[in-house]
C-alpha cells in the first residue's frame, strides 16, 4: 500500500507541476553552471565542501547534459566512458557494467572500488552486490544536470567503500525556470522513449523541479520480444531561507531492461593475433541468447514452492526513494549539510550464459552418449529433428529474485572557516551512518538452446540411443546442472556502516593544504542457506515439476535451499586518510600532489567462501573483511580562455578478495597499477575539442590461490583508454563525433587470449529549426564495430568457440525536442 500511495503521490506531482507551468525559458542544468567559467568551476563531490576545481588538491571531471546528449549513450556504463581514467564494460545492457578506475581490478564483477551516486549519496552501499550492481538501479534521463567524477584523492576519506573514486550523478533543482519534451524513436532497431522535465520557482523562496522517461521496445539487439520496457520519474522541491535551503526529493523507478551475458563467436587465429568472427547466422553485437520461444522458467522459489519466473523481466528494479538535503548555518560561521535518504529496492535479475557452446552432435554425444539425438522442443520446428552440424548452448539460466536490497543512508557534517595569520582555515566534522540489506534467492536452471540470430532460437530436447528423454522442453536440469547444481542460494544479511570522519584545510593566496581521516567500523548479521555450505546440506531432490504423475530425468535434479541455514555474524573496522597539496603558480595554472590510503569492506560475495565460518558466522581471516588500497598521485591544471588542460600522474597498490558467480572461483591477491592520465579541450569560435585519455601498467604482485598469475597483466586492464569529443556548433546546426577507444588486453589472467583493440565512433547531428525546437539524429556505434569487453575462455579452444561479451553494434535513434 505504502508504495502505490508513493508512486501516486510523485504522478501527482508530476502532473502539478507541468500543468501550472505557463512560461519557460531555455533549459540548462541546476545547482551549478553547466558552462561555468574555467576559474569558476566549483567540485562538490567527494569533498568536504565545494570547493573551486583550480584549488583543489583532487582529480575531477564533468559531464553537463549537453555532454552526454553528444556521447548517443544507450545506459550510464556508456556515459561513464567519457570521463577519463574510468573503464567501463559498457556491454551488459542498461545495467550489470563492470566499472572501474585507473588501474584499479575487476576481478569479478560490478564497481567494486567506486562508488556510483545520485546528488552524493550512494545508488547501493556496495557496487558489486552479486546480480544487483549499483548501475542496475542508476538511469539517466533530463533529471541529471551534470555528471561528477572524482578519481581516487579525497573519495577515501569522504564515502565509504570508494577508495577508487565516485561517480556522481547530480539532479537539477528547478534554479533556472523552463522544461522540455523529447521523443525519440530507434531509426534501425525497435526502441520507443518519451523524456520530459520542468522546473522553476513557485516564489521568491520556494522552487522545484520534476522530469522522468518512458520507454518501450526491443532494445538495441534482437531479442523477438519487447525486452526494455518501463520508466523513472523523480522529483524534488527546495525550500529556500537566510543562510540556507532545505530540499525533499523522491524518485520511484520501474523498469525492464535485458541483460546481455557473455554471446559465443569463432575465434580463430592465434591467442596473440586472434581473429573475432560471427558464427553462421548469429552476429556477436546484434544477437543475443534470449528469444520469444524461451521466456518462461519453472523452478523452485526461495522457499522450495514451484513458481514460473518470466525471462523477458530481465534486469527489473524497482525503487521507491526519498530523501532529504538541508545546508543551514548555526550561527558563529558554523554551517551544517545534512543528506539522508531511504531507499526500498527489490526486483530481480534474469538472463541466460552460456556454460559451454559447441556443434549439437558434439554436445548430444557429452551428454547423452553415442546414438544420443535432438529435436526442437518448441518453435515453429517443434518435434522436428536438430541437426548435429548446427550449434547449441548448454546454458545456466541465471535466475535471482531480488527480494530486498533495502538502503538507508544519512550524512551529516559540520564546517567552519577561521582566519589566521598564515591564511584560511577550514574545520569539517561529520558522520556517516548506512544500513545495506541483501536478500536474494538464486533460482537458477539449465537448458540446451539453440544458437540462432533474430530472437528466432528455440529450446531443444535430446534423447539417448535407448530411447529416453533426457530433458523435459529443452529443460536439462531444474538447478545449474552445467555448474554441478551448484549455487542454489538464499541470503539474508544486513551490513551496518559507520564512519565518523574530518577534515582540515589551509588555504593561502596560492597554497592549499588539507588532510582528512575517517574511521569506519560496521557489522554484517543475518543468515545465509545452500548446499554450497556443506556440512550434509542436501541441494537435490526429485520432484514433479510439471505435475504429470511421474519423475523425469531432469526432474530428478531439482535444486533446493536446504532447510539448514549458516548464521553470518562478524564485524570488522578500518582507517582511511588523505592528505594533499596544492600550489597554484598562477591564475591560469596550478600543481597538486596527494597520497591516500581507503579501503573497501566486502559484501556478500565473501559469503559461501572459506573466510566465513558456516557454524558460527565469524571470521577465520579478520583480514578478509577489508580490501586496502594505497595510491599516490600528482599533476597539474590549466586553465586560459578556450584552452583547459588536466594531467595526473598515479601510482595504487590494491588488495583484492572476491568471488566470481560465473566461474565459481574465488580471488585472494595484491596488484599495483601506474599511469598517466590527460584529459583536455579546446575551442575557437564554433569549433571545440575535449579529449582525454589514461595509460595504465597494471600486474598482479602476489595471489594465494594461484601463484602462476604472478607478474601477469590482470584481465580485460587494456594500457590506453581514449575519449575524443570534436564537434562543430553554428547554432542552428550542431555535428560531431564521440569517439571512444581502447587497446588490446588478454581475456583472462593467464594472459593468453587477447581482447584486440577497437574504436567506438558515435555521431550527432543537431538542427534547431525554431528557438524552441530541436530536431536530432543520433548514432551509437556507427562503423558497427566489434569491441570485446570481456571473454570466459583464457585461450582459443579446440573447437574455436569463445564465450565473450562485445559492445552493441550500430543503432542510429532520431528525437525531437521541444523547450518551453
Amino acid at each position: 500500500m505504502m508504495r502505490k500511495q508513493f508512486q501516486a503521490l510523485l504522478l501527482a506531482s508530476a502532473t502539478m507541476f507541468a500543468g501550472s507551468a505557463a512560461h519557460a525559458q531555455d533549459e540548462v542544468a541546476a545547482d551549478a553552471p553547466t558552462a561555468a567559467p574555467a576559474d569558476e568551476e566549483i567540485v562538490v563531490t567527494a569533498v568536504a565542501r565545494g570547493q573551486n576545481r583550480l584549488t583543489t588538491s583532487v582529480t575531477v571531471s564533468s559531464l553537463n547534459s549537453d555532454d552526454i546528449a553528444k556521447a548517443a549513450p544507450r545506459s550510464v556504463a556508456e556515459i561513464f566512458r567519457n570521463l577519463p581514467g574510468i573503464r567501463s564494460e559498457s556491454s551488459g545492457g542498461e545495467g550489470n557494467a563492470n566499472i572501474s578506475v585507473r588501474g584499479l581490478p575487476v576481478a569479478s564483477g560490478g564497481a567494486k572500488f567506486l562508488q556510483l551516486q545520485e546528488d552524493g549519496l550512494p545508488v547501493l552501499e556496495f557496487g558489486d552486490i552479486t546480480f544487483g550492481n549499483a548501475d542496475i538501479f542508476l538511469r539517466s534521463d533530463f533529471n541529471v544536470g551534470r555528471v561528477e567524477s572524482v578519481r581516487g584523492g579525497s573519495a577515501s576519506t569522504f564515502a565509504s567503500n570508494a577508495p577508487g573514486g565516485v561517480i556522481n550523478m547530480i539532479s537539477k533543482t528547478g534554479e533556472t525556470e523552463g522544461g522540455a519534451v523529447q521523443a525519440t524513436a530507434g531509426i534501425d532497431y525497435r526502441d520507443y522513449r518519451l523524456d520530459f522535465d520542468y522546473g522553476g520557482r513557485i516564489s521568491d523562496t520556494l522552487r522545484y523541479h520534476v522530469g522522468g522517461f518512458y520507454r518501450q521496445g526491443e532494445g538495441p539487439r534482437k531479442a523477438g520480444y519487447d525486452a526494455n520496457k518501463g520508466g523513472q520519474i523523480k522529483a524534488n522541491v527546495t525550500k529556500e531561507f537566510d543562510g540556507g535551503y532545505v530540499r525533499l526529493y523522491g524518485k520511484y523507478l520501474n523498469d525492464k531492461a535485458i541483460g546481455y551475458l557473455p554471446n559465443p563467436v569463432l575465434v580463430t587465429g592465434t591467442n596473440a593475433d586472434p581473429k573475432y568472427q560471427d558464427l553462421p547466422g548469429f552476429s556477436i553485437n546484434g544477437d543475443t541468447l534470449h528469444s520469444r520461444y524461451f521466456r518462461d522458467n519453472v523452478t523452485l522459489d526461495g522457499n522450495n514452492n514451484p513458481v514460473t519466473r518470466d525471462i523477458r523481466d530481465g534486469q527489473h528494479p524497482v525503487v521507491y526513494a526519498l530523501g532529504l538535503e538541508s545546508q543551514f548555518e548555526l550561527g558563529d560561521g558554523w554551517n551544517v549539510t545534512e543528506r539522508f535518504r531511504y531507499s526500498d529496492i527489490s526486483g530481480g535479475f534474469t538472463s541466460p550464459f552460456p556454460a559451454s557452446v559447441d556443434t549439437g552432435s558434439a554436445i548430444a554425444t557429452a551428454l547423452g552418449g553415442a546414438g544420443s539425438t535432438l529435436t526442437y522442443a518448441n518453435g515453429p520446428k517443434a518435434g522436428q529433428a536438430f541437426a548435429g552440424s548446427n550449434y547449441l548452448a548448454q546454458i545456466v539460466l541465471f535466475d535471482v529474485k531480488l527480494n530486498s536490497l533495502n538502503n538507508i543512508t544519512n550524512d551529516i557534517r559540520v564546517s567552519r572557516d577561521f582566519e589566521t595569520g598564515m591564511g584560511k582555515v577550514t574545520l569539517t566534522g561529520g558522520f556517516y551512518k548506512s544500513r545495506q540489506t541483501i536478500n536474494t534467492d538464486w533460482l537458477w536452471t539449465a537448458h540446451l538452446f539453440e544458437v540462432a540470430g533474430g530472437g528466432n532460437a528455440a529450446l531443444v530436447d535430446l534423447t539417448n540411443a535407448a530411447g529416453t528423454a533426457l530433458t523435459q522442453g529443452g529443460t536439462y536440469g531444474y538447478g545449474a546442472t552445467f555448474f554441478g547444481n551448484c549455487c542454489r542460494r538464499s541470503y539474508d544479511v544486513d551490513y551496518d556502516t559507520n564512519a565518523p570522519f574530518a577534515s582540515l584545510s589551509l588555504a593561502t593566496d596560492r597554497l592549499t593544504l588539507d588532510g582528512s581521516l575517517r574511521y569506519d567500523f560496521g557489522s554484517a548479521k543475518g543468515t545465509i542457506a545452500g548446499a554450497d555450505l556443506g556440512g550434509g546440506r542436501v541441494g537435490i531432490i526429485s520432484r514433479d515439476m510439471n505435475g504429470n504423475g511421474t519423475i523425469s530425468v531432469p526432474e530428478t535434479q531439482v535444486s533446493v535451499v536446504p532447510a539448514a541455514t549458516a548464521p553470518v555474524d562478524y564485524s570488522y573496522d578500518y582507517l582511511s586518510y588523505s592528505f594533499g597539496v596544492n600550489y597554484r603558480l598562477a591564475d591560469d595554472v596550478a600543481v597538486f600532489a596527494r597520497y591516500s590510503r581507503g579501503a573497501r569492506a566486502n559484501a556478500d560475495r565473501l559469503l559461501f567462501g572459506p573466510a566465513v565460518n558456516t557454524t558460527t558466522g565469524k571470521l577465520t581471516d579478520t583480514g578478509a573483511a577489508v580490501d586496502f588500497v594505497k595510491q599516490l598521485e600528482g599533476g597539474v591544471k590549466y586553465r586560459n580562455g578556450g584552452v583547459t588542460l588536466n594531467a595526473t600522474a598515479f601510482y595504487a597498490k590494491t588488495e583484492e578478495q572476491n568471488f566470481e558467480a560465473t566461474t565459481q572461483t574465488f580471488f585472494s591477491r595484491n596488484y599495483r597499477a601506474y599511469g598517466l592520465e590527460l584529459e583536455g579541450g579546446y575551442r575557437i569560435g564554433a569549433f571545440s575539442i575535449t579529449a582525454g585519455g589514461t595509460y595504465t601498467d597494471a600486474k598482479i604482485v602476489s595471489d594465494v590461490l594461484n601463484p602462476g598469475a604472478v607478474g601477469k597483466r590482470p584481465r580485460r586492464q587494456a594500457k590506453f583508454l581514449y575519449q575524443v569529443t570534436p564537434q562543430y556548433d553554428v547554432g542552428i546546426v550542431s555535428i560531431g563525433a564521440n569517439v571512444i577507444g581502447t587497446s588490446s588486453s588478454f581475456a583472462q589472467d593467464s594472459n593468453l587470449l587477447k581482447l584486440p583493440a577497437y574504436t567506438q565512433v558515435n555521431a550527432f547531428l543537431t538542427v534547431k529549426p525554431t528557438d524552441r525546437m530541436q530536431v536530432s539524429i543520433n548514432a551509437n556505434n556507427l562503423f558497427d564495430v566489434k569491441g570485446f569487453t570481456e571473454a570466459e575462455e583464457g585461450a582459443i579452444p579446440a573447437n574455436g568457440i569463445v564465450r565473450a561479451r562485445s559492445i552493441n553494434g550500430r543503432t542510429v535513434s532520431a528525437s525531437v525536442r521541444f523547450d518551453f
